[in-house]
């Protein structure tokens, strides 16, 4: 049987433990289709998932966002062919760090054409997390302010765009050396965490996305408008505060989507969204990667490069 390399977690702890495995070639039945992996990115929730806080059983393949082309189609995979390039958000029961892998139908979208894999591989978790975020859980609508706690990362650069795209007034907290960066992303009011205090610079807004938590989420409620919402991708808004400002407290996880993904790609060759990749990695040097994203300062993603 045919094997492909594929990086694993046999034991939790830090990027040490992050092993480079031979493993049968991936199969897609149904209307599925086994993907060769050309680049995937590495987000938090992979070396949560190494560390043993997201309660995933052993082994397990790292890795939810890939882009690159159809080797293999499932049965009922009639509308995709060998060579065809996609990209997807994997649902949590594969990795996508590997030479190979499965995709559902429910995971993938034609890859932008005006984008490299490298660039397609920083899109699918963090595209989907701020879509979800911001229309699905926050109903932002043409017109409506939102407010972007941590704009210059992984999911807050492409929140930014998102939200511009359909037309809203942006306000985003970063640190001092991403005023540009997000100044260029089209950010409205831009607000330097260290140096203020958000809730005095920031009218009231209809929409919060906060990507931080923490007391950054507790003073956040002083800026909604009532009825406003306060929506999170890390933990749950007080209902107690929601009740006393007359808000809505939202936590959620987000979900694969290729009907969203494929908007969003359709966005990007538009040329209202553009991904930013901070750095790139073989596969060999995930480790690296993923030790980079974990203590550094992460400006849009970090790419792992599988295949020329």
């Amino acid at each position: 049987m045919a094997t492909i390399k594929a990086v694993r977690v046999h034991t939790f702890g830090g990027p040490e433990v992050l092993s480079l495995d031979e493993v049968p070639m991936p199969q897609p039945r149904d209307d599925e289709v086994t993907l060769k992996v050309y680049a995937a990115s590495v987000n938090p929730v992979d070396y949560k998932i190494r560390e043993g806080t997201s309660g995933e059983d052993l082994p397990v393949t790292l890795g939810r966002d890939v882009s690159g082309v159809v080797e293999l189609c499932g049965t009922r995979a009639h509308t995709l062919k060998k060579g065809d390039p996609l990209f997807a958000m994997l649902g949590p029961d594969r990795g996508g760090n590997a030479e190979y892998v499965v995709v559902k139908a429910t995971e993938a979208a034609a890859k932008p054409e005006s984008l490299s894999h490298v660039e397609a591989a920083a899109v699918p978790l963090a595209g989907i997390t701020a879509w979800q975020g911001l229309f699905d859980h926050g109903g932002l609508e043409p017109g409506q302010r939102v407010l972007i706690h941590g704009g210059a990362g992984g999911v807050g650069h492409l929140a930014i765009q998102l939200a511009k795209a359909t037309d809203a007034f942006v306000a985003t907290t970063v640190s001092a050396e991403d005023f540009d960066f997000v100044h260029r992303l089209g950010a409205d009011q831009i607000v330097d965490h260290k140096k203020q205090r958000f809730e005095d610079v920031v009218e009231e807004v209809d929409v919060v996305f906060d990507l931080v938590a923490g007391d950054t989420q507790d003073r956040s409620w002083t800026v909604l408008k009532p009825g406003g919402r306060l929506v999170s991708t890390l933990s749950e808004p007080s209902p107690e505060q929601a009740r006393r400002h007359q808000a809505h407290g939202i936590s959620y996880i987000a979900q694969p989507n290729a009907a969203q993904l494929a908007d969003i790609g359709r966005l990007i060759d538009a040329g209202k969204v553009k991904p930013f990749v901070q750095a790139t990695y073989p596969l060999e040097e995930v480790a690296k990667a993923e030790e980079r994203l974990e203590k550094e300062h992460a400006r849009g993603k970090i790419v792992l490069r599988i295949a020329a």
